[in-house]
């Protein structure tokens, strides 16, 4: 499983460790990411996706998992996501 966000593409960062001796050593920044069920109330179902926590509060914002997948990239999303977003806006799309 790999570590990045299904909804924002956000991944591993890299930078260094640095001593109070100044010595640099690499490390890695991983994002928060947490296991979430979100509701579309377009579909009427809900849909497992492993989300960064930043992504969590911009769903809230925007409204739903309906109104963040209409704005997002298709680019940032995972295949499972791409697929959710084109099934919402097929159900959308005669009414």
């Amino acid at each position: 499983m790999s570590r990045r966000c299904e909804l924002t593409g956000k991944g591993v960062l890299t930078g260094n460790n640095v001593s109070h001796a100044n010595n640099k050593t690499r490390r890695r920044f991983l994002p928060n990411l947490n296991d979430v069920t979100l509701a579309s109330e377009t579909l009427g179902r809900s849909f497992k996706f492993r989300v960064a926590a930043s992504a969590l509060r911009t769903v809230d914002h925007r409204g739903g998992l309906d109104a963040f997948l209409a704005k997002a990239k298709d680019g940032d999303l995972s295949a499972n996501a791409l697929k959710v977003k084109r099934d919402i806006e097929k159900a959308q799309a005669p009414a």
